[in-house]
């Protein structure tokens, strides 16, 4: 398995798909299946059964897990980069390749 560079918060864009150019947030990372599920992008229908705390069911409409292939993280201006490590200090943080920054 892979290491995955993009965490929970990070502002990324869809670069294959059928959601290719959408852009959100990530919203949990799902490291074991090697996924995420991003803020307003591949929404699904799912049909709900009614239940006590949704009495009515229905249809609702939700994010589904996509593969951390298929995202590029962006940096502030809103380009897309890779990920890089570096020492500051004692700390290991995370940086742009494209503008060097530290996200």
């Amino acid at each position: 398995m892979n290491k995955i560079k993009i965490k929970k918060g990070d502002k990324v864009r869809v670069i294959a798909g059928s959601n290719k150019g959408s852009e959100g947030v990530v919203a949990k990372v799902l490291r074991e299946k090697n996924k995420a599920i991003v803020e307003g992008v591949n929404l699904v229908k799912k049909h709900a059964k009614p239940s006590a705390e949704n009495p009515q069911g229905g249809i609702q409409e939700m994010e589904a897990p996509m593969q951390i292939s298929n995202l590029t993280l962006l940096t502030a201006d809103g380009q897309a980069t890779r990920v890089g490590y570096r020492m500051e200090g004692d700390q290991k943080v995370r940086f742009s390749k494209k503008s060097n920054e530290v996200i």
